[in-house]
């Protein structure tokens, strides 16, 4: 019982040191393009800030890999656009799903009784809204448009 907590703690650790996709994750992981940069640099892509110019490396070091990445041919060349969305459940109300039987003893007569009872379950819709565009034009960020919140 002494050391009950310990498997608490571990457990802990565990999902800390292995959580989601992290700033320092993709600082590691992409080591040599964030030693390269300027310690300003460094702290403005802590803080998942982004500017025009920036390379699709610093971006990804910055949000991550996008949802959605789309490839356009204009006149004067190609662009990559990166998506990023919010995702959601909306709910849509209820939904019956047939009937469920319920059996019923009278305690004083012991006569059964036999009832439907109808079924009904939540409804939700899967939602998603673009949140963010990054438009790269010849390996850098040329345009950023955000959804206001």
């Amino acid at each position: 019982m002494r050391y009950s907590f310990i498997p608490l703690i571990l457990a802990v650790a565990s999902l800390t040191l292995t959580g989601c996709n992290t700033f320092e994750r993709r600082a590691q992981k992409k080591a040599d393009v964030f030693a390269a940069l300027s310690p300003a640099d460094q702290a403005r892509l802590e803080k998942k800030v982004i500017n025009v110019g920036d390379t699709a490396d610093m971006v990804y070091i910055a949000l991550g890999s996008p949802d959605e990445k789309t490839v356009a041919t204009t006149a004067s060349g190609e662009t990559l656009t990166w998506t990023y969305n919010r995702y959601w459940q909306e709910y849509r109300g209820e939904a019956y799903g047939g009937f469920q039987r319920q059996v019923v003893r009278d305690p004083k007569t012991g006569a059964t009784s036999v009832y439907l009872e109808p079924i009904s379950r939540p409804v939700y819709a899967e939602r998603q809204q673009p949140v963010m565009r990054i438009v790269f034009t010849d390996g850098k960020v040329s345009v950023i448009e955000q959804a206001r919140q």
